[in-house]
């Protein structure tokens, strides 16, 4: 299975709520996009408090564009259509939204991976290794500007 990835190239640090990082709104965007399309989605994170800072994001998001998620290990048998984690996803799913500093190594799981590219050097860096470690993997790559 070849996995498809891309990366989208941030112009600046926060979205439209400044209390949230720019990947972080353009993410969660990404997960309604992607939740509308039937795909059932996996947002891979550092730490738990960003998990809660993400989760707490999808909650606050447009009202009109409610996206069923959970965390790991709550919500319902199965996870909702878009699941929050730390660790490797339990059960099926073909989409990764990437918010985490490191590339998983569960990575060949999923047909579709979404990373980012945030304005900040050391996240920039870890994300320019990422987008290495995909290529060595022989995923098929792209990049996409992102103006706000």
């Amino acid at each position: 299975m070849t996995t498809n990835a891309c990366f989208y190239v941030l112009n600046q640090e926060h979205g439209p709520d400044t209390t949230v990082p720019a990947h972080f709104d353009l993410a969660a965007k990404i997960a309604l996009e992607q939740f509308r399309s039937g795909e059932r989605v996996f947002v891979y994170i550092d730490d738990i408090a960003l998990a809660h800072q993400f989760d707490e994001h999808l909650w606050q998001f447009e009202a009109d564009s409610f996206v069923p998620h959970n965390l790991q290990g709550e919500g319902p048998k199965g996870g909702a259509p878009v699941e929050i984690g730390v660790t490797p996803p339990v059960g099926r799913r073909t989409v990764l939204i990437n918010l985490s500093m490191a590339l998983p190594d569960f990575i060949r799981r999923f047909n579709q991976v979404f990373d980012f590219v945030p304005v900040e050097a050391v996240q920039k860096q870890a994300a320019r290794e990422r987008f290495k470690q995909l290529r060595q993997l022989g995923a098929v790559l792209s990049t996409q500007e992102i103006s706000q």
